[in-house]
């Protein structure tokens, strides 16, 4: 299982939002100093999320990515705000190896089948639920299709790897939603990346177990319940 530790950025800074919720953050830092620790400390992907692009449909940061490519000097994979042919060709261009696409998966479905042609290996899907169903635009709208639905659809476009929110768990540090992920992996039987809750090693285990290809470290990693060695030392077979 492959360990992303998650960089989210907001207006140049490096955060961590609760429930996706954009007047409940916490600063960690600057993205550019953290890619270099996290990649010095044994990580070999990194999750960027863009969440200024997210929230507003724009970015501001494609420097500020361009930044972190080169500081963290491994793979990087990036989401928020890819809604446009020219917004992943923007990304790729800066060096992003794997673009997740989120919101405009469940709205414009043909996006991800062009994406997938013009930039083979490079689209990933971003699929985030509340209460099962597909959660969008920040996670401020919620679609009637399920998480299944859209990963069923996404796989028929040529798309291989899902990243799994539960977003009523991401940045509670109360465990991720392992039966949804587990049941979603059981479903597709796609790559899915586990996101969302981990709050401790044993919840990487779980995710491990459940058949998890990945697994996000996020607000739990940047308050100390574990480190990304140890993490890195618990689960990588």
């Amino acid at each position: 299982m492959i360990l992303y530790p998650a960089i989210d950025m907001l207006d140049g800074q490096a955060v961590r939002l609760r429930q996706g919720k954009r007047d409940d953050v916490t600063v960690f830092g600057h993205p550019v100093e953290l890619a270099a620790k996290w990649r010095s400390k044994g990580a070999e992907w990194l999750h960027l999320v863009d969440l200024t692009a997210a929230f507003e449909g724009k970015t501001a940061h494609l420097p500020l990515i361009r930044e972190v490519v080169t500081s963290f000097d491994g793979k990087v994979e990036l989401g928020g705000g890819l809604r446009t042919m020219q917004d992943i060709a923007l990304r790729v261009e800066a060096g992003i190896a794997r673009c997740i696409i989120g919101t405009a998966a469940a709205e414009n479905p043909e996006l991800v089948r062009e994406a997938c042609r013009e930039f083979p290996g490079h689209i990933a899907v971003g699929i985030d639920a509340k209460n099962g169903l597909v959660a969008t635009r920040g996670w401020v709208e919620t679609s009637t299709l399920t998480a299944s639905e859209l990963a069923l659809r996404m796989r028929d476009m040529g798309v291989s790897t899902i990243i799994y929110t539960d977003v009523s768990r991401d940045g509670m540090m109360q465990g991720p939603n392992v039966n949804a992920t587990k049941a979603l992996i059981e479903t597709t039987d796609m790559d899915i990346i586990g996101s969302g809750g981990v709050s401790c090693l044993q919840d990487l285990l779980n995710l491990r177990d459940a058949g998890c290809a990945g697994a996000i470290l996020g607000r739990a990693m940047y308050e100390g319940a574990f480190t990304i060695e140890e993490a890195l030392a618990a689960v990588v077979k």
